[in-house]
């Protein structure tokens, strides 16, 4: 049977690229030279190339402070940073010029061409040069979000005590791919499965919310069934306010199960059963890790950038700072919505997030996190 495609591969001399987009015909060398065939296989390589390059260079969201770097060159910012590092003393200024201004999927390239360049891992020898909070944001800012999210939560448990508030402030946060995300390079990294590890370090109700949320199972859809969500307001109302004692499963299953708008729509018809807000009545009626781990989650589903000004808010305010608070969330969240964070900081307390940060910190601490930070506006 022959072929009537008007580029069948008789024709390949009058179009040559027509080899690469016909592979299932019968090629018939003699129409065209093997060199031929072969700068078009090497041309059709590099457009590929430069195409997922420029599609893999974006910020993970479009309300962050850091923004893909325009001329992005890696092997030029490698030549920098080795410069920075070399001899007595450390640059750290072109330390935060560089790694302050590239987008995660940047600054993985930096990571491979240095290894590739120098033999070693980047972040081994920014460990050697550096110290502190300082030395704690570059690494982290050298790291993928599943990877920074695994460090993060394997510190935390397998770290001197729990730190429960990064379990919290992390699990009921992520969406469920960033959680699938998280999961798989926890196992592949720690050789142990977040859950395993959640339930070796936890107990009781708090560890199976934890777990509940580690499955990823929130459902994804926008439905909203009104007869369900009063069903679900009501109950939740006879789970807690409405008994002496608080059956706290009826609130993980709808808390950790139900879609936003449907939960959007549920915290709205409690509101007309109880005669109050669905946090007030999680602080009247749970206390703890328990407590915080569901008033996250109700805050994360009204407004997560609500929810992470108020955690960098309350790691600054009063005596001290809790360093690791402050450093998590600028991370994390500098090209997802920090932009959107620092309106929602405005506008609950009054004064910029950058004037806080400026107050609370010193050094060049205080320069990269400024720099994440963009400016005070």
């Amino acid at each position: 049977m022959q072929h009537t495609h008007p580029l069948d591969c008789h024709k390949t001399q009058q179009y040559p690229w027509a080899v690469a987009s016909r592979f299932h015909c019968h090629f018939h060398f003699s129409s065209v030279r093997v060199k031929d065939f072969h700068q078009i296989i090497a041309s059709l390589g590099i457009f590929v190339t430069k195409h997922l390059q420029h599609t893999t260079m974006a910020a993970l969201g479009s309300r962050g402070t850091v923004t893909e770097a325009s001329n992005f060159k890696p092997e030029a910012d490698v030549e920098k940073l080795k410069s920075a590092m070399k001899g007595a003393g450390t640059d750290e200024a072109a330390i935060i010029e560089i790694v302050a201004h590239r987008t995660i999927a940047q600054r993985q390239q930096i990571r491979a061409t240095y290894k590739q360049t120098v033999g070693k891992d980047l972040e081994d020898d920014l460990r050697s040069e550096l110290t502190g909070n300082f030395e704690k944001v570059v690494v982290g800012l050298m790291m993928t979000a599943p990877e920074y999210d695994a460090y993060e939560l394997h510190n935390a448990i397998k770290g001197a005590g729990t730190e429960e508030a990064c379990l919290i402030d992390i699990l009921a946060s992520r969406s469920n791919a960033e959680v699938r995300e998280l999961n798989a390079y926890y196992k592949k990294k720690y050789d142990a499965t977040l859950e395993d590890d959640i339930c070796g370090d936890t107990s009781g109700m708090f560890k199976r919310v934890l777990v509940s949320l580690t499955t990823a199972g929130r459902d994804t859809g926008s439905n909203v069934d009104d007869a369900l969500a009063a069903q679900d307001a009501k109950e939740i109302f006879e789970a807690g306010e409405a008994r002496w004692g608080t059956d706290e499963v009826k609130f993980l299953t709808v808390l950790c199960v139900r879609n936003r708008n449907h939960l959007l729509k549920v915290f709205e018809e409690y509101k007309k059963v109880s005669g109050r807000d669905i946090e007030d009545s999680i602080k009247r009626e749970m206390s703890g890790c328990l407590e915080d781990v569901f008033l996250a989650i109700v805050k994360c589903i009204k407004n997560k950038p609500a929810f992470f000004a108020e955690r960098l808010y309350k790691s600054m305010k009063g005596l001290g700072t809790t360093d690791s608070i402050l450093i998590r969330i600028m991370v994390a969240r500098a090209e997802i919505d920090m932009k959107d964070i620092k309106a929602e900081f405005h506008k609950m307390y009054g004064k910029t997030l950058h004037s806080f940060i400026k107050g609370d910190t010193s050094g060049d601490y205080r320069k990269i996190l400024l720099e994440l930070c963009g400016g005070d506006n």
